[in-house]
């Protein structure tokens, strides 16, 4: 007989699901792009038992992690995100040493030794760096935050965003634009100007091959590219990029069910 579990991340800015078929086959996964206090949870459940064709109590066990992993009553768990996203990266990437997660509103480095995190730091005073100051961004330059990578790379001139603060950095923005600064130039300054924080942050852990990102910012290939500039290693990123936090507390949801 089969065993489903489910991992749920309940974020700031999204809801995840994903269901596992005996800790290694992905036979579901879900999202909303609203997260905590909000009715991102059931909505994204919801979607995940249309999806499977199974309700939650056929789950043999569920696993919650994320911002509001607390407030998901139907888990028989809660787990960190911080181990979610260490053990979701090794389950795809087998020789990661380095996770960089760039969520919604915060940003953490974990060090990796064979999928147990060891090691991490961590932003969530402030929202440079997030998916947050991207949003503000893309606001300002009135383009979708889903165009930001395509028009980034479109760039031939280097401009600074200097500011590590979201509003001084939209005023800096506004400045840029208000000059006639080319839009392209200004994305592809605000992609380096996150990656230069966020590779500050990596360094006080260390960064070792392999570096794996995960979160929503890591669709943004222009992000991705200006990181491994900051870096100097190759970063992966997987299709599923969004779902990672998920799939480790899914797979935890998997061990807590075996060793019942």
């Amino acid at each position: 007989m089969a065993i489903i579990t489910m991992g749920i991340d309940v974020g700031s800015t999204a809801s995840k699901c994903i269901v596992l078929k005996d800790g290694k086959e992905i036979i579901g996964k879900a999202l909303t792009d609203v997260g905590a206090g909000t009715s991102g949870p059931e909505r994204v459940v919801r979607s995940i038992v249309e999806t499977t064709g199974m309700q939650l109590e056929e789950m043999d066990y569920i696993l919650a992690t994320g911002y509001g992993r607390n407030s998901f009553e139907q888990a028989q768990s809660q787990m960190s995100e911080l181990s979610c996203h260490a053990r979701g990266a090794y389950f795809l990437f087998p020789e990661v040493h380095t996770v960089i997660d760039i969520g919604g509103q915060d940003v953490k480095v974990l060090q990796i030794e064979n999928g147990a995190m060891i090691n991490f730091q961590m932003n969530d005073k402030c929202a440079a760096g997030t998916g947050r100051f991207l949003d503000v961004m893309a606001r300002v330059l009135e383009v979708k935050v889903s165009d930001l990578a395509m028009l980034g790379s479109h760039s031939t001139k280097k401009i600074g965003i200097s500011s590590t603060c979201t509003v001084f950095a939209e005023s800096e923005v506004i400045s840029q634009l208000a000059q006639g600064t080319d839009k392209c130039d200004i994305i592809n300054g605000i992609h380096h100007s996150i990656s230069h924080r966020v590779a500050g942050l990596a360094h006080r852990v260390g960064v070792r091959d392999q570096v794996v990102m995960t979160g929503g910012v890591a669709q943004n290939s222009g992000v991705v590219q200006a990181l491994e500039e900051e870096l100097g290693h190759k970063v992966y990123t997987s299709p599923i990029t969004q779902y990672v936090g998920a799939l480790g507390a899914a797979l935890f949801a998997y061990q807590k069910r075996v060793k019942k």
